[in-house]
């Protein structure tokens, strides 16, 4: 009997397109690394948390300020019923538990709402299952375009962060691509392209303006927002994304990897560890207004959930758990104060045209 042969592992598959077709772009090894249906970092990660930490896993804070303004964006968009209410990368599933909780007594809400969250992983689904089992007859869905037209809120935390980005950087007044290869001994390493025409490749009109010595783009963004944009035009709707990176363009290279909280290398474990980079808010503004859909912000993430009421429930909690004051008043610092997420995080909603302003901006 012939044994069964084993599969390639992830790093092998990689090592062996490398060796096929040259160097590859930060943005292929990220879109595999990443998103592989099946030895990807999301498809067999199934626990999260382990490797970073989120805002909603900090403090039940974050989580019913967000439904608060959801709430709220309902009533604006004149209360539709049914509407879709959308998280994308639910994680474990505690800032949708969070959210259902905190507008259970906003009149006709849950009535209305029809939860969806897209998750492809299946083991994934099962934890946040069983997280939600109060919520009303939740749906789970691979994409964004397997949810039916209509009226919706899009609720993302952390999830433009792993969209793959491409690098460039300037040598010699001349730019390269930053690429990833092999060594002698057959390891990942990065390297540097030969000088690349900004009239003939796939880059930013202005980068041969530019003259940083490193630059990120992402044409995954690009697409990510037309995805959005497409959903929003079709019925009175809004997306929030809360993400890190500065609320204009910053160049540098800005590719992180972390497991188990620390930061490793990027080029190590592939699979096995969660790769990150800074969204660039500035080109998510300029795709949007391309797109003609209405933007508030970016504003600080500390600022927005302050001014949706955030220090007040903080003084509630505390109130009703004086016995819990260190660990609700830490929590609450971590996710709002200036030095810590509050400036590092950024808020951004995308809107259908002539939609009321946004709560929080």
């Amino acid at each position: 009997m012939n044994a069964v042969s084993k599969q390639p592992t992830l790093e092998e598959r990689l090592k062996s397109l490398i060796k096929t077709d040259g160097p590859i772009s930060l943005s292929v090894f990220m879109q595999l690394a990443l998103f592989d249906r099946k030895q990807g970092y999301y498809a067999t990660r199934p626990g999260l948390g382990k490797d970073f930490t989120t805002a909603p896993e900090i403090s039940q804070i974050f989580g019913e300020m967000l439904g608060v303004w959801a709430a709220h964006e309902w009533q604006q968009m004149g209360c539709p019923s049914p509407f879709y209410l959308i998280e994308m990368g639910p994680g474990r599933g505690i800032m949708m538990k969070d959210i259902w909780r905190a507008t259970a007594k906003i009149a006709g809400f849950h009535d209305a709402a029809h939860p969806y969250l897209i998750e492809p992983s299946p083991s994934l689904r099962k934890i946040q299952a069983k997280r939600l089992s109060a919520l009303k007859n939740p749906q789970w869905v691979n994409e964004l375009t397997d949810i039916p037209n209509g009226p919706s809120i899009i609720l993302a935390n952390e999830v433009l962060d792993c969209l793959p980005i491409r690098q460039f950087i300037r040598q010699d007044g001349a730019w390269c691509e930053r690429k990833i290869g092999l060594d002698k001994n057959g390891n990942f390493m990065l390297g540097i392209s030969s000088p690349i025409s900004t009239e003939t490749e796939n880059t930013p009109d202005n980068l041969s303006d530019m003259v940083q010595d490193v630059v990120e783009i992402s044409s995954a963004l690009d697409a990510f927002i037309e995805l959005i944009s497409d959903r929003l035009k079709h019925d009175n709707s809004r997306a929030l994304f809360i993400d890190y990176g500065p609320a204009n363009s910053t160049p540098g290279d800005t590719l992180r990897a972390y497991s188990d909280g620390k930061q490793v290398d990027p080029l190590s474990n592939v699979g096995n560890v969660d790769l990150t980079a800074d969204v660039d808010f500035a080109k998510v503004v300029q795709s949007a207004k391309t797109h003609g859909l209405e933007i508030a912000g970016p504003s600080p993430q500390g600022w927005f959930l302050n001014a949706l009421g955030g220090v007040e429930r903080v003084n509630a909690l505390i109130n009703q758990n004086p016995d819990k004051i260190d660990e609700i008043s830490e929590g609450a610092m971590r996710i709002m104060a200036p030095d810590q997420m509050g400036e590092r995080f950024q808020a951004l909603c995308l809107s259908t045209k002539d939609l009321p302003s946004p709560a929080g901006f």
